[in-house]
């Protein structure tokens, strides 16, 4: 009951305003709205930058991919729709392992960051394990990833089953 006498005083409210649309209209207000209405404190956003990734197939095929810095692996695949068989069951919450990518040392090494506890009890679950292995859904994107290359392994392994 609370919640509906909450709407009904949210809804006069916002009735209200729209009555009285006239007067901030009016002459003497106008000038005023027009003045305000270019002044922002809050900086433009900027786009973020394009980055790419080659993901190759374990019979050697190429998928190019393109996807924003700041965008995981995972949702490179999902933006891109790149049929990547099981990739991403669980949509990056760490309770599988079919996000399981193999990546050169140089570019295992330019990673971000280090795999937490909870990625390496994930990867400890994934076939073709290499000590370059990581989940994509744990990999954000930055510049210096840009044209980077990952291995996919021939078969991956839904923990969850």
């Amino acid at each position: 009951m609370a919640l509906v006498n909450h709407f009904k005083k949210f809804s006069r409210s916002v009735l209200n305003i729209a009555s009285n649309y006239s007067k901030y209209t009016s002459n003497t207000m106008l000038p005023f709205l027009q003045t305000t209405r270019g002044a922002s404190t809050t900086q433009q956003l900027s786009e973020k930058q394009e980055v790419n990734v080659t993901f190759v197939r374990a019979n050697g095929e190429r998928i190019k991919a393109k996807g924003k810095v700041g965008d995981t692996i995972l949702d490179i695949v999902v933006n891109n729709e790149i049929d990547l068989d099981g990739y991403g069951a669980c949509e990056g919450t760490l309770t599988c392992s079919t996000c399981h990518l193999i990546f050169s040392k140089e570019v295992y090494d330019a990673l971000p960051n280090e795999p937490t506890d909870e990625e390496l009890d994930m990867l400890d679950l994934a076939y073709e394990l290499t000590d370059t292995s990581r989940l994509g859904c744990q990999i954000v994107m930055t510049k210096k990833l840009d044209g980077i290359e990952v291995r996919v392994p021939s078969t991956i392994n839904d923990a969850r089953a």
